[in-house]
């Protein structure tokens, strides 16, 4: 008799209950048959990509077709990307050369040695490239008209100066990074730039066609 009221159930009031379940799901049994996390991550993974198959089953094709699709989005993403891209580029790198009253070649000269002298490597690049190409003005070489931008300038200039075309055009952008791309001016960059003012001032200009 004694036996069979032991082994008969026994309540237990709330509070003990929900100590006793406490004490179970922290044995480390069950931490042990839980899945880690990143299997956890790699089930989820599975599950949308099995939802977005179910919902997408309807394309012509099926998964080939939903695959095929997807790429050629891929691919006209890619497209609009590079030629927006190239767009805003160029947009944002060929500006004019001169802004404002344009001055003589020596003022612009005078400017940069002026900015360089002070550090401002960035207004020194600017005025000793517009100084290069008031220069080529006043020989004749360009027309003096306004709107030019730098890209326009050496590509005209170097039909006449063949052997500094290169020169030129790296020249130019310099011009168009610092002024107009926001990068800072060097001293180095300026040096440069003199330096091919100079050879363009010594230089003698060739026919166009010959």
């Amino acid at each position: 008799m004694i036996g069979f009221l032991a082994d008969v159930p026994v309540d237990i009031d709330r509070d003990p209950a929900r100590l006793r379940a406490i004490q179970e799901l922290t044995d480390p049994g069950y931490a042990a048959a839980q899945p880690g996390l990143l299997e956890r991550v790699w089930q989820w993974l599975g599950q949308r990509i099995s939802d977005l198959f179910n919902a997408l089953s309807g394309v012509p094709g099926g998964p080939l077709g939903l695959l095929l699709v997807l790429a050629l989005v891929i691919v006209l993403i890619v497209v609009v990307r590079l030629r927006v891209g190239k767009v805003g580029r160029s947009a944002k790198t060929s500006g004019e050369v001169f802004s404002g009253r344009r001055q003589t070649a020596d003022e612009y000269r005078k400017a940069a040695e002026e900015a360089a002298a002070r550090g401002d490597f960035a207004d020194a690049v600017r005025n000793r490239f517009r100084a290069l190409v008031r220069g080529m003005e006043e020989r004749a070489l360009l027309d003096a008209r306004s709107g030019r931008t730098a890209d326009e300038a050496v590509a005209e200039a170097g039909r006449f100066l063949p052997d500094l075309a290169v020169e030129l055009t790296a020249a130019a952008r310099q011009f168009d990074d610092v002024h107009y791309g926001g990068r800072p001016g060097t001293e180095a960059g300026y040096r440069t730039l003199s330096e091919l003012d100079e050879r363009v001032r010594r230089a003698r200009p060739v026919l166009a066609d010959a």
